[in-house]
């Protein structure tokens, strides 16, 4: 198997081009992050070109994060704000030939809700296919994002069907989708045709991939039987130092 970083969570005591070095300093095979707006992207780019790694993935803003905000594309009357925040995380992921923006819901709930997510999914899909971008959408569990509009699989599924685009494809995080509806080995086997990128945690503690109620090695191993090739998303919150929670990376290869 191949791993991506996700430097959202890993090496946070670093700026981010540090982070990328260090990831490929500890053997991650790719990187991706959540919010790198801060940072420049030729800074971003020299240090992917310099380390050799690609950024598989992106997240687009979430709006107001002091006042809670994760999230705008289903936020009624946002619709404005939202597409400003996909057409800034289309440029900035163009600019570093990232495959994948994420573009998260935000807390909403309601028939104009979903009516305003899906105008604005058909926004960034089309925006993004002369760029040879995927628009990824993830489910989050009620745990820890209660009232996210988006919260399992099969809802997603809905969506992505109804909007029909080749590009639209579904984030498949093993830590958010066991909380919410277990049963991974088939679900990974039943939707592998609409995902366009898989991440994993431990669970419940949203850990290393090395303990937990899920069996990673099982899982690892069935997502290459299924023929899956790109790197999966190391999204887990180190105990720590990040370096020091890495062991798995080895065992589990």
């Amino acid at each position: 198997m191949q791993f991506s970083a996700n430097l959202g969570f890993l090496w946070t005591d670093r700026p981010l081009p540090d982070a990328i070095r260090a990831a490929k300093a500890a053997g991650f095979d790719a990187v991706e992050c959540h919010w790198p707006y801060d940072t420049p992207a030729e800074e971003v780019l020299a240090a992917l070109n310099e380390t050799g790694l690609r950024m598989l993935g992106l997240n687009g803003r979430r709006g107001n994060v002091v006042g809670g905000e994760n999230g705008l594309t289903a936020l009624v009357g946002r619709e404005e704000e939202a597409r400003a925040a996909i057409d800034e995380a289309l440029a900035y992921a163009n600019h570093l030939g990232t495959p994948n923006v994420h573009i998260m819901a935000g807390f909403a709930k309601g028939d104009a809700a979903r009516r305003t997510y899906v105008e604005n999914l058909r926004y960034a899909s089309s925006e993004a296919a002369p760029l040879g971008i995927t628009i990824l959408i993830e489910p989050l569990n009620k745990y820890d994002a209660p009232g996210y509009f988006l919260s399992t699989t099969g809802q997603a599924l809905a969506i992505i069907e109804e909007i029909g685009a080749p590009n639209l494809k579904l984030m498949f995080d093993c830590y958010h989708v066991q909380l919410m509806e277990g049963d991974l080995s088939h679900k990974l086997a039943d939707l592998l045709p609409h995902i366009g990128h898989i991440q994993f945690a431990s669970v419940p503690d949203r850990g290393a991939p090395d303990h937990g109620e899920v069996n990673y090695a099982h899982i690892f191993k069935r997502i290459g039987e299924l023929g899956w090739q790109t790197p999966l998303g190391a999204e887990y919150k180190p105990m720590g130092d990040t370096d020091a929670t890495l062991g798995w990376l080895e065992t589990l290869r």
